[in-house]
Order: C-alpha cells, then sequence, then structure tokens
C-alpha cells in the first residue's frame, strides 16, 4: 500500500527516495546482487541452479536495495556532492582546483578516476551542472599534449612515432590510456609536464566557475559538454592545457628534469 511518499507494508514503513541521476545506490545493489549469485551458485547444485540462483539473488538483491543500500548509497551520494561542492565554490577552490587538475591523471592510473563519474552525476542532479567534469576534459587534453611534445622530440625516430601519434590523437578525444601507459608513465617527465598543466588548467578553470551541463566527451570535444557562458573561459584554459605541457615536456627533455634514470 502506497502512502504519500512511504511504502507501508503493515508491519513495517520505507521512506520513498528518488533516485534519479543517482549511480552509488545502484553501485551498490549490483554488488549485492553479485555477491549473492556467488553465494547460490556454490551452494546449489547446477542442475536446478539456472531456477533458484537468479530467484534467490534477485529477490534479496531488491529488498536490500529498497531498504538499505538505496537510502546508505544517497546519502553517501549527497555527502560526496557536498564535499566536493564545497571544494569548487569555497574560499580555496583555486587550490581545489589545481590539486584536483594535477592528480586526475595518476586517478586513471589507479582507476581511481571511474568514481568521479557518480560525483558529477551527482552534482549535475543536485546544481543543474558540474565543475568537475571541465577539470577531467583539462586533464585530457593536458597528457594529450605531454605526449605530443614526446611525438614532436621524436617524429624521426619510426619506432616512437607510431606510438606516441596515435597515443595523442587519443587523448586529444579523451582516452588518455595509450598517451598515459604508453609514453608518458613510462618516461616520467611527460607525466609530470602533463600533470602541471592540468593542475594550473585546473586552477584557472575553478576560478572562472567554469560548468559543464553533463558529462560528456572529454578531451579537445569536452567544450561541447559547458554550459554556453563559460565556453570561452574554457577555451583559455584549454590553450593552457596544451601550451604548457607541451613546452615544459621539452624543457624537462632538455634539461634532464624527471627524466628516468638507465
Amino acid at each position: 500500500m502506497l502512502k504519500n511518499w512511504t511504502w507501508d507494508f503493515g508491519f513495517f514503513t520505507i521512506n520513498r527516495i528518488g533516485y534519479q541521476a543517482q549511480v552509488i545506490p545502484a553501485l551498490l545493489s549490483g554488488l549485492s546482487l553479485s555477491y549473492l549469485e556467488i553465494f547460490w551458485r556454490k551452494r546449489i547444485p547446477e542442475v536446478i541452479s539456472m531456477i533458484f540462483v537468479p530467484f534467490l539473488s534477485l529477490i534479496p538483491a531488491l529488498i536490500l536495495a529498497h531498504t538499505v543500500l538505496g537510502p546508505i548509497g544517497w546519502t553517501l551520494g549527497q555527502w560526496l556532492s557536498t564535499i566536493v561542492l564545497a571544494g569548487l565554490t569555497g574560499p580555496v577552490k583555486w587550490l581545489f582546483g589545481a590539486v584536483f587538475g594535477a592528480l586526475y591523471a595518476p586517478f586513471v592510473i589507479t582507476g581511481l578516476h571511474h568514481m568521479t563519474n557518480a560525483i558529477d552525476t551527482q552534482l549535475v542532479a543536485d546544481t543543474g551542472g558540474t565543475g568537475l567534469w571541465p577539470m577531467i576534459a583539462l586533464s585530457n587534453i593536458a597528457q594529450g599534449s605531454a605526449v605530443f611534445a614526446y611525438y614532436w622530440m621524436n617524429r624521426r625516430n619510426e619506432r616512437e612515432a607510431q606510438i606516441s601519434l596515435p597515443a595523442t590523437i587519443s587523448a586529444y578525444l579523451g582516452v588518455t590510456e595509450p598517451a598515459l601507459f604508453g609514453v608518458n608513465v613510462k618516461y616520467i617527465y611527460p607525466f609530470v609536464a602533463g600533470m602541471i598543466g592540468s593542475g594550473l588548467a585546473g586552477f584557472l578553470s575553478v576560478t572562472f566557475n567554469v560548468t559543464a551541463n553533463a558529462i560528456g566527451v572529454g578531451g579537445l570535444p569536452g567544450i561541447l559538454s559547458i554550459q554556453a557562458k563559460y565556453m570561452f573561459p574554457f577555451f583559455i584554459t584549454m590553450l593552457v592545457a596544451i601550451i604548457v605541457p607541451f613546452t615544459l615536456t621539452i624543457v624537462f627533455r632538455r634539461l634532464g628534469l624527471f627524466t628516468k634514470r638507465r
């Protein structure tokens, strides 16, 4: 029986929560379903597993999703959104932008960057836009510019060019793994140059209050996700993310800074 915004089952009630644009509740629910399925597959004979495993996994997962995991995930999402929003709008937002911009590439290496999608989605749901996604796009561009500088310095080396040029194009289109693992992290100095350029671009992005409508394509096409009134400031930050890492990569190479010692 439904009463207003509460599910009334007689013995107990559950508050209804809108999970539009929520990611964390879905992740928690999916994890619970996967662990339940693993649990039952180990204990139910294979000849009847097709019948009982889905039933015994899905029903408890649905109950947990609506009674425990959903509200917990919703609360965690609200906390994350509040913390990040405070960083983006607080008195030291410039520091938040610089730190996040510089550290996003290491997040990609560890796989932690996937959690930012949940935060972005929560920010869009709560405020109608996200200031986090522009910095992610700028980090893609910065790492792409660093590997492009590496390509420019080694363009006559066919083997290096075959690796670095496609990695540059991929990073500029929002996928940085080929650039990071193929060149930047391998030789260190392009990676550091990209982090510095991304940190500076992130600092400017937050200072200009650049906001994206939603998550979109990263890298250079990321400008298509930016709210119209912030497109020109974002264009300025894009130039920073292109020029600074490219220049620093060449300088670091010539000065022998952050270069990998054999």
